[in-house]
């Protein structure tokens, strides 16, 4: 259903701006934005999949992907349509690139969502599958109700959007993932037809003006965005502007959408990308996307020993001391966690709204 949206202003040529993203649409009477969800109404903005889901899923939080974020447990996790990038490699391109009307199906209030969570013993609710940014209004409202019931929740985003919605969104979450789709403004222009220094700017913002939990994904595309020098630089500016304790994770390419002509990124790719951050500053690096137990658990900033061992999305091995300290050396692991570490495992649920 339509809901009044924000972020706009009117053009002196009659043209309506939407000011939530850097895309800056300029719209007609009845247009819609690159997003498609997006519409101007008279001389408003309407966010026309407020309440609508693409579906509902629980989820383990180390699928989003986050590691330091309450290890375990389980996020009831759901998205919308549309997207505010045009990523030609899309993982997830039949709900990011549809229009409402084709994948909208569950419908659901923020109370609803807050409370099914709760029945659920959900320890947060995930906006994902498509970018929350553009279904803003609807993630900040699921977010005000599911703190009522004291319930986290997590953005997964591109981190494509303007100073002032980027203020107000992620006030109201707990922790995000962003997708950082590569290290170089060719990369972003030509492939996701926008662009990396707003991206850079979320980053920074995130790290060091909000309390949001942070952690940052990658996906490798061959020949595209895994070369050495680029992960060097990538690596380089996340130690000197984010902080070395910030979580990265290096995910592999599967082909699909328009580029089903590149092959998938081999897990030695991911190996190399891993031990490059790790041997340029940064604490914390993970691989997605492959069987890698290595690359999947928590070591100890300060002594390396291992605190969380993971296999795929299930804990092996769970070391924390009760106040999220290393046992060997007393170090605190940077994250949020819990006396006790969830059981979820590698579930996946559909969940009914």
């Amino acid at each position: 259903m339509s809901h009044p949206g924000k972020w706009f202003h009117l053009l002196d040529d009659g043209r309506l701006q939407c000011d939530l993203c850097p895309r800056d649409c300029r719209l007609h009477e009845g247009q819609r934005g690159f997003c498609f969800v997006r519409q101007r109404a008279g001389d408003a903005m309407q966010l026309t999949t407020y309440g609508r889901s693409s579906g509902f899923a629980l989820d383990p939080i180390e699928k989003k992907p986050l590691a330091h974020f309450y290890p375990g447990t389980s996020v009831l996790s759901f998205g919308t349509a549309g997207c505010n990038l045009g990523c030609r490699f899309c993982q997830n391109w039949d709900i990011s690139k549809a229009k409402e009307w084709d994948r909208l199906q569950d419908q659901a209030s923020p109370r609803a969502i807050a409370e099914r969570a709760r029945a659920l013993r959900s320890r947060s609710v995930a906006f994902t599958y498509n970018d929350p940014v553009i279904f803003a209004e609807y993630a900040m409202d699921v977010a005000d109700a599911c703190r009522a019931e004291g319930i986290k929740t997590v953005a997964v985003t591109a981190g494509y959007v303007h100073a002032a919605p980027r203020a107000e969104l992620f006030a109201k979450m707990d922790a995000a993932n962003v997708d950082l789709k590569a290290f170089t403004e060719g990369f972003y222009e030509k492939i996701t037809f926008a662009k990396l220094q707003p991206v850079l700017e979320t980053l920074e913002y995130l790290v060091h003006e909000t309390k949001c939990w942070t952690e940052v994904t990658t996906l490798l595309i061959p020949g595209h965005n895994d070369g050495e020098e680029e992960i060097a630089k990538l690596s380089e500016w996340m130690v000197t502007k984010l902080k070395p304790e910030v979580p990265l994770h290096f995910s592999a390419f599967h082909p699909d959408f328009k580029m089903t002509g590149v092959p998938a990124t081999p897990p030695e790719t991911l190996k190399r990308a891993r031990q490059q951050a790790l041997k340029a500053g940064l604490k914390h690096v993970y691989v997605g996307n492959v069987h890698d137990v290595e690359g999947d658990t928590t070591y100890c900033a300060s002594c390396r020993e291992p605190l969380i061992v993971r296999d795929w999305y299930e804990l092996l091995d769970y070391r924390l001391t009760a106040k999220g300290e290393c046992p060997k050396c007393s170090a605190e692991l940077s994250g949020h966690f819990d006396e006790e570490p969830g059981t979820f495992g590698r579930k996946r649920y559909r969940v009914a709204m």
